[in-house]
């Protein structure tokens, strides 16, 4: 390719998503969670958060691990993730396991709040990351799998896998 091909001037610029610097940045994901619930619906929520937290999730400082959301009074929450203390910040820095404040649009409130009170689902977080400068987090109504659910998920996961294994095999074998 020449310097000034038509090719090179369409690259696009910068680093791609996912990589520090890029338009989003993950910063925390719970792995667990898609294992412990059959997900029904994702939401994408925004965060009410204080300029501590924001520091600190810069950092790539969460977790995720033992949180889950709630909807209270017509607003939801974040209940249970782990932001820990900036390290540079002063006296007015934020407590680790507060309710932070999820921001969605009524109608997905109104939603998440009939579904939650009546079919038994729950809200559990799946990820949180920044997505043109702003803190979000990946949100999901899940049902809760039982021990037998998880193993006969494995197994399927496991079958899936050792067939497209035999089938990358077989078509190898064919070319030769």
């Amino acid at each position: 390719m020449t310097k000034g091909s038509a090719a090179s001037r369409n690259k696009a610029k910068g680093p791609p998503d996912g990589v520090r610097g890029g338009k989003n940045k993950l910063v925390a994901q719970n792995k667990k969670a898609r294992h412990d619930y059959t997900i029904e619906d994702v939401f994408e929520a925004g965060m009410v958060l204080t300029g501590t937290e924001v520091k600190s999730l810069r950092q790539g400082r969460c977790s995720l691990t033992d949180a889950y959301g709630s909807v209270q009074d017509g607003e939801v929450y974040l209940l249970g993730a782990h932001i820990p203390e900036y390290t540079e910040g002063t006296w007015n820095n934020h407590a680790p396991r507060r309710a932070r404040k999820l921001l969605l649009h009524k109608k997905e409130i109104s939603e998440l709040q009939v579904r939650t009170r009546e079919s038994g689902l729950a809200l559990v977080p799946l990820s949180l990351y920044f997505k043109d400068g702003r803190a979000k987090v990946e949100i999901a109504l899940g049902r809760g799998r039982r021990s037998h659910d998880k193993r006969q998920v494995l197994a399927e996961r496991d079958a899936q896998k050792e067939m497209r294994n035999a089938l990358g095999r077989a078509i190898k074998q064919g070319r030769r």
